[in-house]
């Protein structure tokens, strides 16, 4: 899998190559970030200057990383982001997995949030709050509420969500906290290079009994192409996925699970295409 993540990468810089030749006879000044999805685990809301209705296409691999890490297997995800108006995003997504040893499941969400600071306009500061309900792999439902962050300027950007999950299942814990954070800094007119954070099950840092095994953290490279004069927009993200706590409670159906206490550490790779419906 590190050849595929390399290649991938490899291609991003070829294609970027080509954007800025394109750029060369056609050059174009962005005043801010008006990608729909440049990351792979922070959901980051849209302002009336972003697109504002997109579809996206996103695969994934990992070995003992389910969950907001991704499916252990291959994963397959169809999803769409638009903004609704008067500072409203719809997030929305449905996901098929495949599993490593067999078998088949499939995972449901769909979130409304609203930026209550900032969110007019794409560059500045945007702090937002939204409601949602999903579906695991496992079939268990919860209600998800989450808080985005989002710092953007012509150059760079940032973002971060602080998610929590209440599972309508007694063998879960009572509330799950999910953070992530990811930065990015603009390389040429198409080209963002950064990295990206998630952290899962964090309630195991003060819960000896956390019922998915304990917090787990990912951190790895974050890549986001988005060529001119185009209605499509590339992401690519992943790392290792380790344990930060050990819990001795573990939950096989958990979608959070990455495998038994015992079966160590592993690791996760997403890719994603976005299509602008708009553009």
């Amino acid at each position: 899998m590190k050849k595929i993540f390399f290649a991938a990468v490899f291609a991003a810089f070829a294609i970027n190559c080509s954007a800025q030749n394109q750029a060369t006879i056609n050059p174009v000044l962005k005043t801010g970030n008006d990608a729909a999805q440049p990351f792979l685990f922070t959901i980051n809301t849209l302002t009336a200057e972003n697109p504002r209705w997109n579809i996206h296409y996103s695969g994934s691999y990992g070995e003992r990383a389910n969950g907001q890490f991704g499916y252990d297997g291959l994963g397959q995800q169809f999803g769409v982001k638009g903004y609704l108006g008067s500072r409203f995003t719809l997030y929305a997504t449905a996901a098929l997995g495949f599993a490593n040893g067999g078998g088949v499941a499939s995972a449901e969400q769909a979130e409304v949030i609203r930026d209550l600071i900032g969110g007019k306009g794409i560059s500045g500061f945007r702090l937002g709050a939204g409601l949602g309900l999903s579906r695991d792999w496992s079939n268990t439902g919860s209600a998800i509420s989450r808080i985005t962050a989002a710092f953007d300027r012509t150059n760079w950007r940032m973002a971060g969500n602080l998610r929590f999950e209440k599972a309508f299942s007694r063998t879960r814990d009572k509330l799950d906290f999910i953070t992530s954070i990811g930065f990015q800094h603009r390389i040429s007119s198409a080209l963002y290079l950064g990295f990206e954070a998630l952290g899962q099950d964090l309630e195991g840092f003060w819960e000896k009994d956390e019922a998915e095994g304990g917090a787990k953290l990912l951190i790895g490279p974050s890549i986001n192409l988005e060529p001119n004069h185009s209605k499509l927009s590339f992401s690519i993200s992943g790392g290792p996925v380790f344990y930060a706590t050990r819990s001795q409670v573990t939950s096989p159906a958990a979608i959070r699970e990455i495998g038994n206490v015992a079966s160590g550490n592993g690791y996760s790779i997403r890719a994603l295409v976005n299509f602008n419906l708009h553009r």
